[in-house]
C-alpha cells in the first residue's frame, strides 16, 4: 500500500453525490491511493437487503471499491459474508476526488453488472440516464460517460476486470 490514510488507521469516508446533492456517505478502510487509483474496503452500507433481481446485497456483504481520478466510473468488487465472489457493480461516474478524509465521487447514472461466473453483463439505468439531462446540459461528460460504460461493458465480456483491477 502507497498512499497516505485519513487517519491512523486508514479511515475514509466516501460520500456519493447525484445531481449536485449527497445520495449517500459511509466509512470505509483505504487498502490503497497511488495518486491515481483509490481502493477502499466497505461494508454494505444498509441495514436492508437491497434486490436488484439479478443480485441481493445485503448485510454482511463485502465491497473491495476502486475509484480512479482519470476515470469516469469505479468497479467495486462485491463479496458475501464468507467471502464468495458475487461479482463486480460498475458505477459511471466523474472522475474521484480525495480531499482530507472523504472520497467525494459524482454518480452519474449509468450502471453495470457483471456475474461472479461471467454470464451475465448488464447494461443498467440507461434511461435514468436520457432523464437525467446531462445530454444537453453537459455534452463533454454525457459522452465521457457513454464511452466509459462502453469500456467497462468491453473489459467485463472480454475475461473481466482482473487486469485494470490488479
Amino acid at each position: 500500500m502507497s498512499g497516505n490514510s485519513a487517519d491512523s488507521t486508514g479511515g475514509l469516508e466516501v460520500v456519493l453525490r447525484k445531481a449536485g446533492r449527497t445520495k449517500i456517505r459511509y466509512p470505509a478502510r483505504l487498502l490503497d491511493d497511488d495518486g491515481v487509483r483509490v481502493v477502499v474496503h466497505a461494508d454494505w452500507a444498509s441495514p436492508r437487503v437491497r434486490d436488484f433481481g439479478f443480485v441481493r446485497f445485503e448485510p454482511g456483504d463485502v465491497f473491495t471499491e476502486h475509484y480512479w481520478r482519470d476515470r469516469w466510473y469505479a468497479v467495486k468488487e462485491v463479496r458475501d459474508a464468507r467471502g464468495g465472489l458475487k461479482g463486480w457493480y460498475c458505477d459511471i461516474t466523474r472522475p474521484a476526488v480525495r480531499s482530507g478524509g472523504e472520497l467525494v465521487v459524482e454518480d452519474l447514472d449509468l450502471d453495470l453488472w457483471r456475474s461472479a461466473d461471467g454470464t451475465a453483463v448488464l447494461r443498467l439505468d440507461e434511461d435514468e440516464f436520457a432523464d437525467s439531462g446531462l445530454l444537453t446540459s453537459d455534452p463533454e461528460a454525457a459522452a465521457a460517460a457513454l464511452a466509459a460504460l462502453d469500456e467497462l461493458e468491453l473489459l467485463a465480456r472480454d475475461g473481466g476486470f482482473t487486469a485494470l483491477l490488479g
